[in-house]
């Protein structure tokens, strides 16, 4: 019987799955690299890359030789675990860097992705129930901050902002799948509690305030609008975006957003 493949989390701590056993180093500078292996599947990641993220502008004297010892480490710890028939099959010097050999579909980020533009695309196509679970099926791979073990460079911190913001536009078109599909009362609890994490979240507000609306609460969405319209006043100095300000419109000429 043939050992199940391994897999790579990024979505929360950084792990090296396989039959449910992580395999992950726990040294941090190893996490780090590993980390920078990992986010560029089958790719060459340039050695300079890797220096920068981990000693950003003041690299050891020694580094070839340091970056040498990381590398030896995680081949043999892939070695030991029985991850790939040689270390060296599965991290391969390549000039002017490294390749991680393992295909995308092994690392969560690959699959949340594939999840989110199908439901993008069931979405495009008014499947809006099914894109709702599609997009919920892509939520869940998150089990908690992208590399939360993971002491991050700039290279890294860049990478996990930017999952940050994929995992929210997820966030947001789930909810607007779920609104499209026909769910209203069942949602203003989660947008209520949404809204008070990310208080100057303008998107989220006017989903909680067109459901609100469109569940027969019209002084319920009035209050909403007027609780994000001065918070952004008082902190930022702004008026709510043009879509706040006309669901605000719709509010008060028809009492229910369009």
């Amino acid at each position: 019987m043939s050992a199940s493949p391994v897999r790579f989390t990024l979505l929360g701590p950084l792990e090296l799955v396989r039959d449910g056993i992580d395999y992950a180093p726990t040294t941090p500078k190893l996490l780090q690299v590993l980390a920078m292996l990992v986010m560029s599947p089958g790719k060459i990641v340039h050695i300079d890359t890797i220096v920068q993220e981990l000693w950003a502008n003041d690299p050891p004297r020694s580094v070839r030789t340091t970056m040498h010892t990381y590398v030896y480490q995680l081949r043999r710890c892939i070695d030991e675990n029985d991850l790939a028939p040689y270390g060296e099959t599965m991290l391969a010097t390549k000039p002017p860097g490294y390749v991680f050999r393992i295909a995308p579909e092994q690392v969560d980020v690959f699959e949340f992705q594939t999840l989110q533009k199908q439901g993008r695309e069931l979405q495009l196509r008014g499947e809006h129930a099914e894109a709702a679970k599609t997009f919920r099926s892509a939520l869940d791979l998150w089990s908690g901050p992208p590399l939360a073990n993971v002491h991050c460079g700039s290279v890294l911190s860049a990478y996990a902002v930017d999952l940050v913001e994929q995992r929210r536009s997820t966030l947001h078109l789930r909810i607007e799948a779920d609104i499209s599909a026909g769910m209203r009362h069942e949602l203003i609890g989660e947008l209520r509690s949404l809204v008070t994490a990310n208080p100057l979240d303008e998107a989220l507000h006017g989903q909680l305030i067109r459901v609100l609306g469109r569940s027969g609460r019209r002084s319920d969405a009035l209050a909403t609008y007027r609780q994000v319209r001065a918070r952004l006043n008082n902190e930022l100095g702004v008026e709510p975006c043009d879509e706040l300000q006309i669901l605000h419109h719709d509010l008060l000429s028809e009492g229910e957003p369009a």
